[in-house]
């Protein structure tokens, strides 16, 4: 068995792989960047080695740095991971080379996978149904441009290298063409250091289902069932499940016989993926393989009770497949939510700061990379946790995973939880209908007026009995009865109206509560909301986050908790976090004129597309950020020219920061008639 792993990866996978290994009473060896120094998995392995700058090309992806790495601490393998080394080749060959165990396949598997163009001409020859289009070593425009005409339109431009979704983009006309290569190749590059494109045929509306497969590179392989993937957002997975709904037995036997064949012919070893794309008919076609872990992986364990990294490190070692295809059993319905630092009203742009608020419910699997207190910087991917739950049904899962969203307690940066909580409710999802376009197509629905004002009710209650709660703190007091120990709303003839401004996004809203005249059990406010009239909610009672109170005869429970200065909410299959604001803050969140291009992020400046003085079009181009392994085009506002570019190609810039100015049509309009 493997004596000291040292695991090439950062955040929630490098913590996963180290669990296991500690049960396995393997020693852990991680390595780090400057801006994660005080990351969990910098604290969780035995031991860690700093790599480097935060920047991945000096620190994860620096293969040198990542080799004396291995030599300085005696580790005799290395665990990938998934992302940054996981499928690079040369990587795993100078491992070999350095007589250290590489927990995965080959080099020469990688090296002939990780190459779209070849993993489709392999799996041609395998018998395994391909996706028509062009996988040719030849990249000018112009023959681009020509197998585009013969794959027809609309077609997908990927990556040759590549996957995650980074370097694709769907083009629907040779207009189109040009501007997306030249972006794509551009995003190829910086994620995977290879800018080779390949062309496809792009259906419509396909479902995006995947194989997991394990070999033993001696020819042996199984499978372990397999996972839909449909529910996406800009080719990113968002939430996995497994098995896959609506597959009859001839369909789901048919999908994994094609990727048992898939891994065989490549003589596979360790844990891969192969990845399948299937039209409403059920017909299916071979995408890629994944020569690596999955980051939806954990579906997988769920439904067959296997810990996939233990049969990583035990095929690794040169031990055999641990069961054979007979006694691997499908068991139940697992899902896995991903949880992004990201805005989804805001176009899913990635967000940064600190994690103040970090909870996960007991009982429910949450693979985390990071902390409460930890801080969510720009240089890495912005997954932050995964939640897993598993049941006899789907039905049963999906009410565990509406219930673990729920009381998952997130503040600091802005996240897709409430996201999340929406998708599962989505009919198409629900009825496990989804395809990969759908979610670019039809967001699912914010929370109906009804339920946001009770969510903002809720929030204001709990901010008000925690603060009276703090308050009447009576550490300090002589005579903790006293009325003076604690702070309320009393006020000689009436309370006074006590007001909470909270931001939904860009709006403030104010609710004002007063203590009411109720005659029950627990408190009694009265409530106005926005200058509403008044109402009255009676016998409200909190048990830790469980706020629940009466109004004309119907009683509303909800989980409402405030950290700080944010309060989450959620109830009736809806969350919000709401910002609790002082009365002075409402210019924060006035919106920018539209003469302003900001930052929406800190990021680096890629490109600037126009120059001062040059007139530009409502919705064109203006320039190309690069931030958490995206590229984010910023586009203008208005009609009018470009006044002043405040940037340069190849800043970093902070978010906010003011990039470009416009003038206004109208505005240059009105200059030059005043000046004639």
């Amino acid at each position: 068995m493997i004596r000291r792993l040292l695991i090439a990866n950062r955040g929630e996978i490098a913590c996963r792989i180290i669990r296991t290994c500690r049960r396995l009473g393997i020693e852990t060896v991680a390595v780090f960047s400057e801006a994660d120094a005080g990351a969990l998995h910098t604290q969780s392995a035995d031991q860690a080695v700093l790599l480097g700058p935060a920047a991945a090309a000096e620190s994860y992806l620096n293969v040198p740095k990542l080799l004396a790495a291995v030599a300085a601490t005696g580790a005799d393998a290395v665990h990938p991971g998934y992302g940054f080394l996981s499928e690079n080749a040369d990587f795993v060959a100078a491992l070999e080379r350095a007589d250290c165990t590489f927990v995965g396949p080959e080099a020469r598997t990688i090296a002939l996978m990780g190459s779209k163009a070849d993993a489709k001409a392999t799996m041609e020859k395998a018998g395994v149904p391909v996706v028509p289009g062009y996988h040719g070593e030849e990249q000018s425009i112009e023959t681009l441009q020509k197998e585009a005409q013969r794959v027809g339109f609309p077609l997908m431009l990927k990556a040759a290298a590549g996957g995650g979704g980074k370097g694709m983009r769907i083009v629907r006309s040779s207009d189109e063409l040009l501007q997306a290569f030249d972006s794509a190749r551009r995003e190829a590059l910086g994620a995977f250091g290879d800018d080779r494109m390949i062309l496809e045929r792009y259906l419509e509306t396909p479902r995006h289902l995947e194989v997991q497969i394990f070999g033993d590179g001696q020819g042996k392989v199984v499978h372990l069932f397999e996972r839909d993937c449909s529910a996406q957002r800009r080719y990113q997975k968002v939430l996995e499940e497994a098995p896959a709904p609506g597959l009859s037995d001839a369909q789901r036997n048919a999908l994994c016989t094609a990727g048992v064949e898939a891994a065989r012919a490549v003589d596979y070893r360790g844990a891969g993926t192969v990845e399948f794309i299937a039209d409403a008919r059920g017909e299916f076609f071979f995408m890629e393989m994944n020569t690596r872990l999955q980051v939806e992986h954990p579906v997988t364990e769920a439904i067959t009770g296997i810990d996939l990294v233990e049969w990583q490190l035990r095929v690794a070692a040169g031990e055999p497949l641990p069961l054979p295809q007979a006694q691997i059993k499908c068991r139940g319905h697992a899902l896995e939510a991903r949880i992004y630092a990201e805005d989804p009203d805001a176009g899913f742009l990635p967000a940064s700061g600190t994690l103040s608020w970090l909870r996960f419910p007991e009982g429910t699997r949450a693979d985390a990379g990071f902390v409460e207190g930890d801080e969510v910087t720009v240089h890495y991917d912005p997954m932050l946790a995964k939640l897993i739950t598993h049941g006899a049904s789907r039905r049963e899962a999906l009410t565990q995973m509406g219930q673990a969203l729920a009381e998952t307690r997130l503040a600091g940066p802005r996240t897709n939880l409430a996201f999340l909580a929406r998708l599962i409710r989505l009919p198409a999802f629900v009825e496990g209908a989804m395809h990969t376009a759908l979610l670019d197509s039809e967001l699912p629905a914010g929370a109906p007026e009804a339920v946001l004002e009770q969510h903002l009710i809720a929030a204001a209650l709990a901010l008000d009995l925690s603060w009276i709660d703090d308050a009447a703190d009576p550490a300090g007091s002589q005579d903790p009865h006293s009325p003076w120990a604690a702070i309320s709303g009393w006020r000689l003839g009436r309370p006074a109206w006590r007001e909470y401004r909270l931001s939904d996004r860009d709006t403030v809203h104010v609710v004002a509560l007063r203590d009411g005249d109720g005659d029950g059990d627990g408190a009694t406010f009265d409530v106005r909301l926005n200058d509403q009239s008044a109402q009255q909610r009676s016998d409200v009672h909190r048990n830790a986050a469980i706020l629940s109170w009466e109004m004309d005869g119907r009683r509303q429970r909800l989980i409402a908790e405030a950290a700080g200065a944010q309060v989450h909410v959620a109830g009736n299959g809806f969350i919000h976090l709401f910002d609790h604001v002082g009365s002075e803050a409402g210019s924060k969140f006035d919106t920018a004129t539209d003469t302003r291009v900001l930052a929406p992020m800190p990021g680096k400046v890629v490109t600037i597309r126009v120059s001062e003085g040059e007139s530009v079009e409502s919705g064109q181009e203006l320039m190309v950020m690069e931030a958490m392994k995206m590229e984010l085009s910023l586009k203008a506002p208005t009609t009018g020219s470009v006044s002043a570019i405040n940037c340069s190609s190849g800043s970093f810039v902070e978010a906010d920061a003011l990039l470009i100015e416009l003038e206004p049509a109208d505005a240059s309009e009105t200059s030059e008639g005043a000046d004639a």
